[in-house]
């Protein structure tokens, strides 16, 4: 079981999750735990956590879960049966599938009680801390609401409105920081971006959740997602770390609002250099960047355009 604890000085939530330290890290490829379970294994010491022997998508809870009830959640999505994919490769068809799937488990968590929050994200990369290799994400149920959904809450407060929104008509009107777009979504580099290549995905029209989306949306959605990713490893011709994070409405039920958004942070700043959480970023809370969003904006759009 985790254990929370609140940190007065920063008025913040920490959990521990001490089990966690003996998590499965970086197996070798033959003993991956998210690869198809091999015909006629299940039962034997070469089942995986997927018992079959093709998968679509598949989703179970975490065997080392930061959160559990009765004080949250925390699941495995995995994308794909080729432990050799990512999302940017996966058929259309699938990337919108996995559309739907987030829309469900947002949906089913959120229903929860010991659920105040449904954070749908994926690690890319050993330089972010992946542990396993195979394309995956993972869903939180935060039996709280965490900080930075907090933060976005009161820029809505803030700004008279919703902050998404009001940003993205910004991006969409100066246009010099824009690195894809569908009739659905925009993409783009923010304004203040604290990564080199940071980049949001953010909804045209105001949409809370995925439940809110219907299906062309969605199918809209996960064609900029797989534009986007298929852009970042053509940017520096390697597989692209990155950590990706959709942000939602809420789910308790304080009808707080908020705006569907996906928002990408891949620490290299150069093909071999990292952007590092140091003594600004970690002891004053103020990031520090090496590059301009426009410069990296015009980067990252020529990417884009080569990998189409």
């Amino acid at each position: 079981m985790s254990e929370l604890r609140f940190d007065e000085l920063r008025g913040e939530q920490v959990d521990y999750a001490i089990h966690r330290q003996d998590r499965t890290f970086l197996p070798p490829r033959d003993h991956c735990p998210l690869c198809p379970t091999p015909a006629g294994a299940v039962g034997t010491a070469a089942e995986t956590e997927i018992p079959f022997p093709a998968f679509e998508i598949a989703v179970f809870e975490n065997r080392f879960p930061a959160f559990e009830a009765p004080l949250g959640a925390a699941e495995v999505v995995v994308y794909t049966d080729d432990h050799d994919a990512s999302l940017g490769t996966l058929a259309p068809a699938r990337a919108e599938e996995l559309m739907w799937v987030w829309r469900q488990r947002y949906q089913q968590l959120g229903a929860r009680a010991d659920v105040d929050y449904v954070y749908i994200f994926e690690n890319r990369g050993v330089e972010v801390g992946v542990t396993l290799h195979h394309p995956h994400g993972q869903i939180y149920g935060y039996p709280f609401l965490p900080p930075v959904p907090t933060l976005e809450l009161a820029a809505d407060q803030r700004l008279g409105g919703c902050a998404p929104c009001r940003l993205m008509q910004g991006e969409l009107e100066d246009g010099r920081r824009l690195v894809h777009q569908n009739d659905a979504v925009v993409v783009y580099v923010p304004f203040a971006a604290r990564w080199a290549y940071e980049a949001h995905v953010v909804m045209r029209q105001h949409r809370r959740s995925l439940l809110e989306c219907d299906a062309r949306e969605l199918r809209a959605l996960a064609g900029a997602l797989q534009a986007l990713q298929r852009g970042y490893d053509a940017l520096f011709a390697r597989p692209f770390p990155y950590v990706m994070a959709l942000h939602q409405e809420p789910t308790d039920g304080a009808a707080r609002g908020g705006h569907l958004h996906v928002e990408f942070y891949p620490p290299l700043r150069t093909a071999e250099k990292l952007k590092y959480l140091a003594g600004s970023e970690q002891g004053a809370g103020a990031f520090i960047s090496d590059t301009l969003p426009e410069q990296s904006a015009a980067a990252l759009r020529d990417a884009i355009a080569r990998a189409a």
